[in-house]
């Protein structure tokens, strides 16, 4: 085999608060990819490295110019041959020391991948029974954390978005051009994500939502658009919202679905459909642009 050095700037030892040293001067990152049929695939790790021998995920050291994701896509690539153009990022854990972190990203993927061992980091890749997993010798930050991986590994976050509430609740003129109000809200949750899981009351550390909008009235017309599906309520959009919420659940029962409203009676509803209701502020603080 050829030995593959994938060198950046990020490689390096961390002493670490904490008291251990960490691999990545500028933390750390992994994929965790899950199949609800093959389970979750694992890296064997080679012998030589750190901890090798127990299974963990592949990963590695971010390079100063990557976020997290980018990462945990390029040492999956380079690691187990996974393209990351089929990664489908679900939510994301972040174990941080403050002088350094390690984020695991879970994902799904749009195909079924052929993953393979293809660098000398890894022994072996192996799609793993969730069961079987805890059987195994594991890396042990990972084995800490798989418990919580576990619990969340096969969910997604749903948001489904009351655009008339949503838009009346900001004084911007929408009165004017109830469409073209809707088509800036759609717009800026087009590609939303990854967002902050504690604002929303949700576990990990970041999430990537799939969208619905739910239109009405004289907002009709705004098609979808990256990301954000819209639904056009035949008749009361409180009715289309919790028909959403209710047929979100019933194809994925784990999911967390919320509800973006301030309507009291709509929330109330939603919670009765199983979903969970969120006010308007807390979909703003997500799309506020960072300053």
């Amino acid at each position: 085999m050829t030995l593959l050095h994938h060198r950046h700037d990020g490689d390096g030892w961390v002493d670490c608060a904490c008291g251990q040293r960490h691999w990545g001067v500028f933390g750390s990152a992994g994929l965790l990819l899950v199949d609800p049929e093959r389970g979750v695939l694992l890296q064997h790790r080679a012998h030589w490295s750190h901890h090798g021998g127990t299974w963990g995920v592949p990963g590695g050291a971010r390079a100063s110019s990557e976020t997290p994701l980018e990462a945990a896509l390029r040492e999956a690539s380079e690691e187990a041959d996974i393209p990351p153009e089929a990664v489908l990022p679900s939510h994301a854990w972040v174990e941080d020391h403050g002088t350094w972190s390690y984020t695991t990203v879970v994902a799904t993927a749009d195909r079924k991948v052929r993953a393979r061992a293809s660098d000398p980091e890894s022994l072996d890749i192996v799609w793993t029974p969730v069961g079987d997993v805890s059987h195994l010798p594991l890396l042990p930050a990972f084995g800490a954390m798989w418990p919580q991986l576990l619990d969340q590994a096969f969910r997604r976050l749903v948001l489904v978005v009351d655009a008339a509430n949503v838009v009346g609740s900001r004084p911007d003129g929408w009165w004017r051009d109830r469409a073209g109000a809707t088509e800036r809200l759609r717009d800026d949750l087009t590609g939303l994500g990854p967002v902050p899981a504690a604002p929303l009351g949700l576990p990990a550390a970041l999430w990537w939502p799939s969208v619905v909008l739910v239109t009405e009235g004289r907002a009709r017309g705004v098609p979808s658009a990256d990301g954000v599906r819209v639904v056009e309520a035949d008749g009361s959009g409180d009715d289309a919202v919790v028909d959403v919420v209710a047929e979100a659940l019933r194809d994925r029962p784990g999911d967390h679905v919320l509800a973006v409203t301030a309507d009291r009676e709509l929330r109330a509803r939603v919670e009765a459909a199983g979903g969970r209701p969120v006010g308007p502020s807390a979909l703003f603080e997500l799309t506020r642009p960072p300053r």
